[in-house]
């Protein structure tokens, strides 16, 4: 496993105070969809919204 890498979403959000905090942040909508995938790294997490944020407009 990568630095900065968890096994899964629950994990990430758990171990990593920066995800929690950006997850939280999240509209519920949005939230839902992360929780849909397993993300590992905060780094996938923004991308992914990001790419949801870039596309819904």
């Amino acid at each position: 496993m990568l630095k900065g890498e968890h096994l899964c979403l629950s994990d990430l959000l758990d171990q990593d105070l920066s995800s929690y905090e950006y997850f939280q942040a999240l509209p519920s909508d949005i939230k839902r969809k992360v929780m849909e995938c397993d993300f590992r790294s905060l780094s996938e997490m923004q991308e992914y919204v990001s790419n949801i944020k870039h596309y819904s407009d």
